[in-house]
């Protein structure tokens, strides 16, 4: 049989390519459409370089294996948002924001592949008009408020927190002493420490703003460091279980877990220490705000704003750190769940 003879049998589709602008005669051709993984696997490798870190394309690649392992043997066009909804139940109340970085991976692949004209139709894990409509909206805080401990608290959970053996529990303190976001304390190496100036000196592209930032360091957050530094393998500071890995993003959540903690995170004793910070000191706004290296909004102040105030922000984490420790000469230690130790 010719293949024009083949190709007239197939009307609708040699239509099809023609409005595509694409050769009608492909369709003679061997399927070439890659698989959910083929295309996953693809997507990481053309991205990455954008991507602040490899732990960014980790994080892909753990949750489009793991979590979309049923999808990844199929052609890319035979995703249906049957499939999808198989891959998102299980996860959708359980672990919510796990399940919406799924989706939205999901999403960016098919939509990757509609593009190179692998598929076509609606991309079927789409959220809006589409996936609303099939699953429950997902109840979140505000974004940039996380659930945090009571201040007056603080001092008697870090009290009950040096007593938890283990690098997890050090990274974990080490956050709170220095107000830091948990992926930058997790990802700090040795190259970052300079423990003769008693600075933690945090690169520009391991930071949320990308811009360098500096962190005065307490007398206790030294301890920590040279705790650490005698059990030493490699550049990271805080050693995971895999060899010169650093922690994983889930250990100091772990932590809190394990102690019983189920109303606060590790991030949310930034929002503590701002708290502290306005209610219980004389010290700047400004100050707090670039301890806790945020963002500076304002086009006018940041054009005036040239220095990092380093000596007054030394002042106010040296006062945070002797509030942090002002647990230990307390009577009493609350183990926090509503008795006393």
């Amino acid at each position: 049989m010719s293949r024009l003879l083949r190709l007239a049998r197939r009307p609708a589709k040699a239509r099809q390519l023609l409005a595509e602008g694409r050769d009608p005669l492909a369709i003679l051709e061997p399927s070439k459409i890659p698989t959910f993984g083929e295309a996953a696997d693809e997507y990481i490798e053309a991205k990455q370089s954008e991507w602040r870190n490899a732990k960014h394309a980790a994080q892909w690649r753990m949750t489009l294996t793991k979590y979309a392992a049923s999808l990844r043997p199929l052609p890319i066009d035979a995703i249906t948002t049957e499939r999808v909804l198989g891959c998102l139940k299980p996860l959708w109340s359980k672990r919510p924001e796990t399940a919406s970085r799924l989706r939205g991976r999901i999403e960016s692949i098919l939509s990757a592949q509609i593009a190179k004209g692998n598929r076509s139709g609606p991309n079927p894990a789409a959220w809006r008009g589409h996936l609303d409509r099939l699953l429950a909206k997902r109840q979140m805080l505000s974004r940039g408020h996380h659930a945090a401990m009571p201040v007056d608290d603080v001092p008697g959970f870090l009290v009950s927190l040096s007593a938890v053996p283990g690098v997890s529990a050090r990274c974990l303190e080490f956050t709170i002493l220095t107000a830091a976001r948990t992926g930058e304390a997790i990802g700090a190496t040795w190259g970052e420490i300079d423990v003769e100036r008693r600075l933690w000196i945090v690169p520009a592209h391991r930071m949320k703003a990308q811009r360098e930032h500096r962190v005065p360091l307490s007398d206790r957050a030294l301890v920590i460091l040279s705790e650490m530094e005698a059990a030493r393998q490699g550049e990271f500071v805080f050693l995971g279980n895999r060899a010169r890995k650093p922690l994983s993003n889930m250990a100091l959540s772990m932590v809190l877990r394990r102690m019983g903690i189920k109303d606060a995170t590790a991030h949310g004793f930034r929002s503590a220490f701002r708290d502290w910070s306005a209610e219980r000191t004389s010290f700047l706004h400004e100050l707090s705000e670039m301890a806790l290296a945020h963002a500076i909004k304002s086009k006018t102040e940041k054009a005036y704003r040239r220095g990092d105030l380093l000596d007054k922000r030394r002042q106010l984490m040296t006062a945070w750190g002797r509030f942090c420790a002002s647990g230990s000469a307390a009577s009493k230690v609350v183990n926090f769940r509503g008795q006393t130790a």
